[in-house]
């Protein structure tokens, strides 16, 4: 029963900080790690443990992996250097730092280095959680290096692991090789599960199936990694990307819907339920905290939370500046931003489910028969760090406030444009597309009005993206050519995908322009077609 309690207990938490968070303000998953706090408090719950197991197999696959999905390539593309430099160099920096300061704080140097590699990387969820503040280039940035820095984190983390319990042994070519099969075998397992993925959403029509196969892709590709001892970290994000780029194209409106749905309140879900488990599992750090007294531990914890971020902050200003003295081309250039806006990047670098399922499993006993020492002290630190840190949420507001970045409106502005192409060329296309239906003329007359009022609307900039380009006049009329102007209207909408993946192609559009276009044009395709969901 103490199973079914949590899972009650932990749910009403995630629902109470989400209304709350609504009406205060608040980000809630500062709300939920305060309620999974306050938890800790209740007898009954003191003795709940988050197993790491279930953290890295069950919730990072299907979190990284929709964050993946979400996330947009071009982004990436464009900051592909800095992503890269603050997904590998900064990590090992990150962690050489924090081993340095737990050292010095007398913690011998393997426990430390297992600490630096726990709390190396930003955490994806929690960026994207906690960021939404942030102005859209500099989310696309924190999101792309969360996704990729689990990778080389891990590794670090690993190494330290299996060095300190004296099953492995440290030198250059044995660390080369562990970060090249981690790189290659994550990436390799995540695009063959992709290409299976793509082949079997091909030949499934049943939208409960179709999404069942897809509900089991990230955790093949994880699954697959780590057999072959690879990041299945990078496995599940590999596999995301791809698929976010073949999915627009293959599948059914009524699979892309159903998928939506389900993904986005399962990702919630487990997102939220993380944000309090870490929360509650603070209670059980404190208690089981006995190498360090509880002073010093909070000191540490304060400590180390500078060094995260003073490391981050001073990264963003010289390899920005060794990158210039060494790149003067003028796309180099094109590239920069301003000293505000690595300052908000510098403050945004969450720690969240990877650092907490780190500690967590460190193992308890050496080779030889000793017990690891301090590993009390990871185990504190690295879950005050990480409630600390998300406290962060309350200075970037008036951190972004004070940046005064210029107005980002590229989104809404590839939007309207790739909604006006789409139209114009779906109108270009009528008569041949009529011709071939054979549609009579009186409903070719009625979906040529059609267009033609929404392109008065917008040049008049009144038009609603979610109406329907549906003449409310002549219904009455269309009542003896329902069929034939269903027929018409589903193949211009066809002409409307096209155009608008065309535009993806082309890198005029973002993918999330794509995504919110492709929506409304799933859910006006269902309501012709009358398609059940389930």
């Amino acid at each position: 029963m103490l199973a079914l309690a949590v899972i009650v207990v932990v749910g009403a938490v995630v629902l109470a900080s989400g209304v709350a968070g609504r009406r205060t303000g608040i980000a809630p998953p500062v709300l939920m790690l305060a309620g999974g706090v306050l938890l800790g408090f209740v007898p009954r719950l003191r003795t709940v443990e988050l197993p790491p197991d279930i953290v890295l197999l069950v919730f990072l696959p299907a979190l990284l992996y929709w964050e993946a999905i979400n996330s947009s390539l071009r982004a990436i593309r464009r900051a592909f250097r800095g992503v890269v430099l603050m997904s590998t160099v900064l990590v090992i920096l990150t962690a050489g730092a924090v081993a340095a300061v737990a050292n010095a704080f007398g913690v011998p140097w393997g426990p430390a280095w297992i600490l630096g590699g726990a709390l190396a990387p930003t955490d994806a969820t929690a960026v994207a959680a906690l960021g939404r503040v942030l102005p859209r280039q500099a989310q696309e940035v924190l999101q792309a290096e969360s996704l990729i820095n689990d990778g080389t984190a891990l590794v670090v983390y690993g190494i330290a692991v299996s060095i300190t319990t004296g099953d492995d042994h440290f030198s250059a070519v044995h660390i080369g090789w562990l970060f090249l099969r981690s790189y290659l075998g994550g990436l390799g397992a995540g695009v063959l599960v992709a290409v299976v993925a793509v082949q079997v959403r091909k030949r499934l029509d049943d939208p409960l199936l179709t999404n069942l196969a897809l509900l089991l892709v990230p955790f093949t590709a994880f699954l697959l990694a780590e057999e072959i001892d690879a990041s299945g970290v990078l496995a599940a994000v590999a596999c995301g990307l791809i698929m976010s780029q073949v999915g627009p194209r293959i599948g059914t409106p009524a699979v892309r819907l159903i998928s939506q749905g389900f993904w986005s309140l399962g990702t919630y879900v487990l997102n939220g339920a993380l944000f309090v488990l870490v929360g509650l599992q603070s209670q059980s750090a404190v208690r089981g905290l006995t190498s360090f007294d509880l002073k010093r531990a909070l000191w540490m914890v304060a400590a180390v939370c500078l060094v995260l971020i003073a490391v981050r902050m001073v990264f963003q200003f010289v390899a920005i500046y060794v990158i210039r003295a060494l790149d003067r081309r003028p796309s180099q250039r094109a590239r920069r931003v301003s000293h505000q806006f690595r300052v908000v990047v510098g403050l945004s670098g969450f720690r969240g489910a990877v650092s907490l399922a780190a500690a967590l499993a460190v193992p308890v006993a050496v080779g030889g028969g000793g017990t690891l020492p301090d590993r009390d002290v990871i185990v504190f630190v690295t879950a005050g760090v990480i409630a600390a840190l998300m406290l962060q949420a309350f200075l970037l507001p008036p951190v972004v406030r004070w940046a005064n970045l210029p107005e980002d409106t590229v989104i809404e502005d590839e939007r309207r444009m790739a909604e006006r192409t789409a139209a114009e060329e779906a109108q270009a296309a009528l008569p041949d597309v009529a011709a071939a239906l054979q549609t009579p003329p009186e409903v070719v007359a009625i979906v040529r009005h059609e267009f033609e009022k929404h392109a008065r609307l917008r040049q008049l900039g009144t038009e609603d993206e979610e109406d329907e380009d549906f003449d409310v006049d002549a219904a009455e009329r269309l009542r003896e050519f329902d069929d034939r102007y269903r027929e018409l209207r589903l193949a211009l909408m066809e002409s409307k995908r096209a155009t608008v993946l065309r535009l993806r192609h082309e890198d005029r559009i973002d993918d999330a322009v794509l995504r919110r276009i492709q929506e409304h044009l799933d859910l006006e395709q269902v309501r012709l077609t009358r398609e059940n969901l389930v």
